[in-house]
């Protein structure tokens, strides 16, 4: 394991323990944080493919209906009839934060229901072909903001992860070579002290009496 190069002093060894601890912190929060985007990200998951289902069944149903008013008064009827139809609908953007992240929120609110095509050259199919497409809009409003938040938490549990490889797998290991090895060195120049110091009091003790004996 590689170990950072830094002189083995005391006052290195302690910023090193601190940075351990910080580091340590840090992974647990992101790792507390990547749990709760794969638990976002499974649910949002889960809506977003009952969401794809219901807005295909839909569609499904509006094609068909669609296809009725085309036997009724045909196709260029429909087209002519469709071109004097001008719908008033609303979309809503929103964003809300979730563990710092920007989350999309879409809301589409179709017009009210009334009269949309004149009394000739329709059928009641052509009314019933509008509304199943209209319906289709919040359907789509909440595809689509499903999908774009599915999108946006994969992101960030992927930059989360490597964030948390890189501390778990890189710095903190790398920290806590460094400091055993500080430590160990520190250790063994402490042991070598104290012998020097020993070796100097005995050849001390051993001047003194052969000063007495003379």
């Amino acid at each position: 394991m590689a170990r950072l190069n830094v002189p083995p002093t005391k006052s290195n060894l302690l910023s090193l323990q601190r940075q351990l601890v910080f580091a340590q912190e840090g992974y647990d929060l992101l790792e507390q944080k990547r749990q709760i985007l794969i638990l976002e990200l499974m649910s949002r998951l889960g809506r977003a493919r009952e969401a794809e289902r219901r807005v295909q069944e839909a569609m499904n149903d509006a094609f068909r209906q669609l296809r009725e008013a085309a036997l009724d008064v045909g196709a260029d009827a429909l087209d002519r009839a469709s071109l004097g139809v001008r719908g008033d609908h609303q979309v809503e953007l929103a964003e809300r934060l979730l563990m710092g992240l920007s989350i999309p929120t879409v809301t589409i609110l179709p017009e009210e229901p009334g009269v949309r095509f004149g009394l000739g050259g329709t059928s009641a199919n052509t009314d019933r072909t509008l509304r199943q497409f209209e319906a289709l809009l919040p359907l789509l409003g909440e595809l689509a903001e499903l999908e774009n938040t599915v999108i946006r938490l994969a992101r960030e549990l992927r930059k989360t992860q490597r964030r948390c490889n890189a501390l778990s797998k890189v710095f903190i290991p790398t920290c806590r070579e460094s400091i055993d090895y500080i430590d160990s060195s520190l250790e063994q120049r402490e042991q070598e002290s104290f012998i020097i110091l020993k070796r100097i009091k005995n050849r001390l003790t051993l001047d003194r009496e052969g000063s007495r004996s003379s």
